[in-house]
């Protein structure tokens, strides 16, 4: 199922109250990503080549940091497009069990037509920059072909909607502010990265790129637990820090609990013996 419609399940859920409960129940939905790496026009185009690749096709793309668009400057875009068609087609697609597999099928049927749509649809605006032979599929498995496309409308579904799949999309930036605004003009906001040597453009990036967590100069897939804790918002998430010291608090009902103890005084271990002992 997709992200909307698990969320929507999610809240539908816990929404329903049930003979005999007595409680809210509370839901903490990590629900989608459009996750994007801006590549700035100074970085060392194999590195940033190298992050983008892992964090789009590791998991056939089927987890919720994975990087589905590359935000591309201006002065390294032909460049990078180049790089990284050649590099995709250098990834070894097939069983996941088996060493060397780079990238292995989908979670089921629904989902690799789905993707496969998606492909589909974006061949008639965008640039097909690379795209696996089908024939080359494993013939079992629910595989999908990874591709890459370049020259992507902003506003196109390709760029917009969450696919959960190989399928990257590349968006061309004239400069550092058009490529923070193309960072963050989407509806989720769960995982970005930035490529540069530039520390103002990274300092702007820690302020201005409006994600749960940033990723600078390394992939944006792979976070540790209680090192990387990771959440969104917009449409990713309430915020919750999954894999962080305060996550366990979004599952308890805190108490106050409040005494007098200036009017009334409190009663010492002998009065209180005093008082038991004329009881009895």
């Amino acid at each position: 199922a997709s992200s909307r419609a698990s969320r929507r399940t999610s809240t539908a859920v816990a929404s329903q109250v049930r003979p005999g409960q007595r409680h809210i129940k509370r839901t903490i939905i990590d629900a989608g990503a459009k996750n994007a790496i801006i590549v700035d026009s100074d970085v060392d185009l194999d590195e940033a080549v190298a992050g983008v690749l892992e964090s789009t096709f590791a998991y056939s793309g089927q987890k919720c940091t994975a990087c589905s668009r590359a935000i591309v400057l201006a002065g390294v875009y032909d460049k990078f497009c180049d790089k990284i068609a050649q590099a995709a087609g250098a990834m070894v697609i097939g069983d996941p069990a088996a060493a060397g597999t780079q990238i292995g099928p989908v979670i089921n049927a629904a989902a690799a037509k789905r993707i496969a749509g998606y492909v589909e649809e974006a061949k008639k605006s965008a640039k097909l920059l690379f795209e696996v032979d089908r024939s080359q599929l494993p013939a079992e498995g629910h595989f999908v072909a990874p591709a890459v496309f370049a020259d992507v409308d902003p506003k196109s579904p390709l760029a917009r909607q969450e696919i959960f799949g190989p399928v990257l999309a590349i968006l061309r930036a004239e400069d550092f502010d058009q490529a923070i605004a193309l960072a963050n003009d989407t509806d989720y906001a769960l995982t970005g990265g930035v490529y540069s040597r530039s520390p103002s453009h990274i300092e702007r990036a820690r302020w201005e790129f409006r994600v749960g967590n940033l990723y600078i100069n390394r992939k944006i897939t792979g976070s540790q637990v209680d090192v990387q804790p990771y959440g969104g918002s917009k449409l990713s998430g309430d915020g919750a820090r999954l894999g962080g010291p305060d996550y366990i608090r979004q599952y308890t009902r805190p108490r106050t609990i409040s005494e007098n103890t200036i009017r009334h005084g409190l009663t010492t271990s002998e009065d209180a013996a005093e008082a038991e002992a004329v009881t009895r």
